[in-house]
């Protein structure tokens, strides 16, 4: 594995780096936590389209795009908002 280098900002150097001490890691383990579990869109669109698969096989259920995406917009709406109640 070889390294690479990455310029961000110094606050954001400055805020990974807190992040990263208050979890007891370093930033470089941060950074690639966070690359190996943040979904691509191509992904994430193979994993909406397993999970439609799943739950017409097993239960039943046809889920739209539509549906879908009125589900999609209603767990944002609910993470912001989470987000705002923690912040």
């Amino acid at each position: 594995m070889s390294d690479a280098m990455i310029r961000v900002p110094a606050e954001v150097r400055d805020r990974l780096a807190v992040i990263a001490e208050s979890r007891g890691t370093s930033i470089r383990s941060l950074v690639q936590e966070f690359a190996e579990s943040t979904l691509t869109e191509e992904e994430r669109r193979e994993w909406a389209e397993q999970t439609r698969a799943y739950l017409g096989e097993h239960f039943g259920v046809e889920v739209s795009d539509e549906e879908s995406a009125a589900m999609g917009r209603r767990l944002r709406e609910a993470f912001a908002q989470q987000q705002g109640a923690t912040a």
